[in-house]
C-alpha cells in the first residue's frame, strides 16, 4: 500500500513522541510501516527521520486499537487497505471484523472457563482450611470435570 499525501503545516511529531501518544513502541511503529500496516511516513527534509502528523497519529490510534483486539498483522493490513476503498470494501470489512469478533468471543469463553476453574480451586482450599471433607470431595470432582474441559481431555 503506497500512500501519497502532502504534508500540511500542522503539528509534527518524532517517532518517540508518536510512540508515547499512541502507546505503541517505536519498534512497532517502524515494523507496521515496513510490513504495510500503515503507509510510508514522511521524513524530515534534513534529518531523514520519520515525522508523524495528526493524520498519522489518528491512523496509528485505530491500528493500536485493532492490535489490542488481537487482530493479526495481515488482517490489520487488509483493514487499513480496505478503509481507503470506502463503500466498495464495506462487505469485506464487515466480514473481517465479524471473524475477529468470533475469535474474541471464543477467547472470552476460554477465559471464563479458566476463571471458573480458579474460583473452584479457591473454594476447594477454603473447604480444606475449614476441615470440610465432604465439600472438599465435591469441589474436587467439579474441578476435575472443569480441568478436563480446559485441557480438552475426557474425565475418567
Amino acid at each position: 500500500m503506497v500512500r501519497v499525501r502532502t504534508r500540511t503545516a500542522g503539528q509534527a511529531y518524532t517517532i518517540r513522541e508518536a510512540a508515547a501518544l499512541t502507546g505503541l513502541p517505536a519498534s512497532t511503529l517502524r515494523y507496521y510501516e515496513t510490513v504495510g500496516v500503515i503507509g510510508p511516513v514522511s521524513r524530515g527534509e534534513t534529518s531523514g527521520h520519520r515525522v508523524y502528523d495528526e493524520e498519522d497519529l489518528d491512523q496509528l490510534m485505530w491500528v493500536a486499537c485493532l492490535a489490542a483486539t488481537g487482530m493479526s498483522v495481515a488482517d490489520m493490513r487488509t483493514y487499513v487497505t480496505n478503509g481507503q476503498l470506502g463503500v466498495q470494501a464495506a462487505q469485506e470489512q464487515i466480514q473481517l471484523l465479524t471473524e475477529q469478533e468470533r475469535r474474541l468471543a471464543l477467547e472470552a469463553e476460554r477465559v471464563a472457563l479458566r476463571h471458573r476453574y480458579v474460583r473452584l480451586k479457591i473454594d476447594y482450599w477454603h473447604a480444606v482450611a475449614a476441615g470440610d471433607s465432604a465439600r472438599t470431595q465435591q469441589l474436587s470432582k467439579q474441578a476435575a470435570a472443569l480441568a478436563a474441559e480446559l485441557t480438552g481431555t475426557t474425565q475418567q
